[in-house]
């Protein structure tokens, strides 16, 4: 039976032919069904256009060059954010089409679901909510066929209204008209709302009545941030914590309480054009243009040197990451409040980001009493993307909204659905079919009861958005990471994938015409195949066929996963190996305990984790002992590098595999004669030196075609920059990763990768 008529046009006279097209892609919740509407108006053409799951079907009649033009119009004039594909397409005899249709969804038994992200609110929508004679004049929920959210509000595709969280916010009458009007731009738009029939904000002290209304709620939520209040915002994907940025007292406060004492905060910018960013920060062209596109991720740029931005955001860092405003509810409240705002996760340092209103009150109450709610449900949270612009490149930290859910094509069809779990820090997870992968956003680390909750919601949730049930499970080597629990225990086969590999081949996926690949796999620990931790590798090979040549010299950690928060230890380690005495002050008992157990061995595993050495240099270099997140030393290392090109060769061992000697950056770290700063700048730069050397070294015998970085280590714009200069002098190319994170946020993807090889691989791995 055919599908009920939606929405139809006119006649069309003299019908020759009936073209049944297929199209797959990004063609749901991008407004594609209107375009296809209007653009068969244009051509004056006759028939039907609905969504399938996933899939648009388009019957369109008449004569052969009026479909022509229709077809070719299709690909080169659909929506900006649609990426259509024609999968199908056949002629098919002449059917009775008197106008063109809309027809109600239908389900199909061939599945193609592609997800859309959320999008950062369109010029014409912004437009409207500044307009006094508007009828969503300051309305926070305004969005359209273009803009506004999907992957957070979206229950299930075909992408109509009724499979959204505003399926209980019926239209009213002036929205209605919207919507079904040709020629309107919110015609078939799924999350139209407007101030008589959408969501509504709320404003709660807690203790207090609440307020409740657009307007009232702002007010008080702005009051509150210009006394100097911490306010917990809902936003798209979660809650933000919201403080005023330029208030110290302010900010302290958000940082005692959250708690996060020293990790960098993102700032939320209360500018709205590319020409006042820099009223704030130091930011380049490249940079500035990734601000202000659609997915408004959050973006590492230069601090500046006078600015109104508190030294508390972060502190002896040169960077910061800001933001622009990306939903209407962002620009009302900073035109409101005329301030940056610091606006970091809502959540306990740790856990996933939060999104159900009584969840966020009872999680954040010891961090804020005030709370700006909204009635719109969140179906699953999607944290701020974070990027940063490394060698004139957009480098992935945190993949999120915007960008996520990311499909990417892979080399070759896969026999049999698999999920890959990742890692155990910077979690995200890769379902992956025939010749598609999906990689989730970012989750969180997995040391906490609600990060464990939240990873093992969005493992069922992927799997029935995309109707793609996993057959095998990849998980990281190491037994006790918690995504590795998870596969063991589930009714399935489990591939266990080593991480350093995971890394290299999420580096190799992103260059698919690369064959042979010189990969430095660097971060800070991670199970290898001899059993220790490995960290500071070179491979030769490609997905599924790496041969490890080179790695750092190891030594024994003391304390092994302690040492990440402790870079005292990685520094006790270089020293006592050489014989020498930590020159740095540490609770005396501690560290005679630690000395004894490390002199027999005692939990002490042995480590060429390329990240404990940088711990390790900045314990030396700056006397940080303790850290409070991850990565900490290293930054506040990286942020003390001068323009010098200053360097001391490193030595490295004949033997399989090489060993890169650290013993004269060690020298270099106790030399009592040089400035903390020149220490940093030739640490880094011998580091980049020893890498060029390794490579020209290796090439006769181990041939390659490009130099890979993958690993959290090639975060370090400093040293990645060194890298590709000195590279560039001796004609060698060199590549990151293009569209996942380079640290352990790409292992779901790596493992993929690492797996699809491995199956078409015919050489054993050493």
């Amino acid at each position: 039976m055919a599908a009920a008529a939606l929405y139809t046009s006119y006649s069309s006279e003299g019908v020759i032919d009936t073209l049944c097209l297929y199209l797959t892609g990004q063609v749901q919740g991008v407004g594609f069904r209107p375009f296809v509407y209007r653009l068969a108006q244009k051509h004056k053409l006759t028939g039907t256009v609905l969504n399938r799951s996933g899939q648009v079907e388009i019957q369109i009649q008449g004569n052969s060059a009026q479909i022509s033009r229709f077809e070719q119009d299709l690909i080169q004039q659909a929506p900006p954010l649609a990426a259509p594909q024609i999968q199908e397409k056949k002629w098919r005899q002449r059917l009775a089409f008197n106008d063109f249709q809309i027809l109600a969804s239908q389900s199909s038994p061939n599945v193609d679901i592609h997800l859309p992200p959320d999008y950062a609110s369109c010029p014409e929508c912004l437009e409207e909510i500044n307009d006094p004679q508007a009828h969503r004049y300051q309305y926070p929920f305004t969005s359209c066929t273009q803009c506004g959210p999907r992957y957070t509000i979206i229950k299930a595709l075909p992408y109509d209204r009724i499979n959204t969280t505003l399926a209980d916010f019926p239209l009213c009458p002036v929205c209605q008209q919207e919507y079904t009007n040709s020629a309107d731009r919110r015609f078939h738009a799924q999350p139209l709302a407007c101030e008589t029939c959408g969501p509504v904000l709320s404003f709660q002290h807690l203790g207090k009545p609440a307020l409740h209304g657009n307007q009232a709620s702002l007010e008080a939520t702005v009051q509150a941030l210009k006394a100097g209040e911490v306010v917990a915002m809902k936003g798209i994907g979660g809650y933000h914590l919201l403080c005023d940025a330029r208030n110290d007292a302010a900010v302290q406060r958000l940082r005692e309480r959250k708690p996060r004492p020293d990790k960098p905060l993102a700032v939320l910018l209360p500018v709205f054009s590319a020409e006042e960013i820099n009223s704030y920060v130091d930011s380049t062209a490249q940079e500035r243009d990734l601000l202000m596109q659609a997915s408004r991720p959050i973006v590492l740029v230069r601090k500046k040197t006078q600015s109104d931005l508190s030294v508390l955001i972060a502190p002896n860092l040169n960077h910061i990451g800001v933001f622009l405003p990306y939903s209407p509810l962002h620009y009302l409240l900073l035109h409101q409040a005329q301030m940056p705002l610091v606006a970091t996760s809502g959540n306990i340092s740790g856990d996933p980001v939060l999104i159900d209103n009584q969840a966020a009150e009872r999680g954040l109450q010891q961090v804020t009493k005030r709370f700006l709610h909204h009635n719109r449900p969140i179906q699953r949270p999607a944290d701020d993307s974070v990027l940063q612009v490394i060698a004139a490149q957009a480098q992935i930290i945190r993949l999120g909204r915007g960008y996520a859910p990311l499909e990417l094509p892979l080399p070759q069809a896969l026999k049999h659905p698999v999920l890959a779990l990742g890692g155990q820090l910077k979690v995200t997870i890769a379902l992956a079919w025939d010749k598609r992968v999906v990689v989730s956003p970012h989750i969180c680390d997995l040391g906490s009861l609600a990060g464990q909750q939240v990873f093992e919601q969005l493992i069922q949730d992927l799997q029935q958005l995309y109707h793609v049930k996993a057959e095998h499970l990849l998980c990281d080597q190491h037994p006790d990471y918690l995504s590795s629990r998870y596969a063991r225990q589930q009714h399935l086969p489990v591939q266990a994938i080593y991480h350093h590999y995971a890394h290299a081949s999420s580096l190799a996926g992103s260059y698919p015409e690369v064959k042979s690949w010189l990969c430095f796999s660097w971060d800070g620990t991670g199970l290898g195949a001899d059993s220790s931790l490995w960290g500071g590798e070179t491979f030769w090979g490609t997905s599924g066929n790496w041969q490890r040549l080179a790695s750092l010299r190891p030594f024994y950690l003391p304390g092994g996963d302690k040492a990440g928060r402790a870079p005292w230890r990685s520094a006790a380690a270089l020293c006592w190996q050489t014989g020498k005495v930590l020159p740095v002050d540490v609770d005396p008992f501690e560290l005679q305990l630690s000395q004894h157990a490390w002199q027999k061995r005692l939990n002490c595993p042995q480590s060429h984790a390329m990240g404990r050495l940088f711990d390790a240099m900045a314990c030396l270099i700056l006397g940080h002992t303790h850290s409070s997140f991850e990565g900490q030393a290293p930054m506040q290392l990286e942020a003390l590098c001068r323009d010098s090109d200053d360097w001391i060769a490193l030595p490295i061992s004949t033997e399989n595999p090489r060993w890169i000697d650290w013993q004269p950056l060690l020298d270099l770290a106790l030399n009592p004669y040089l400035s903390a700063a020149y220490k940093a700048t030739v640490f880094h730069n011998s580091l980049a030196h020893m890498m060029i050397d390794l490579a020209l070294s290796l090439r006769a015998d181990y041939p390659f075609e490009a130099i890979g970085l993958a690993g959290g280590v090639f975060q370090n714009c400093y040293l990645v920059e060194k890298i590709f200069e000195y590279a560039q002098a001796e004609q060698l190319e060199v590549f990151l990763p293009q569209s996942v994170s380079v640290n352990d946020g790409g292992l779901s993807y790596g493992q993929v990768l690492e797996y699809q090889g491995s199956l078409c691989g015919t050489e054993k791995r050493d």
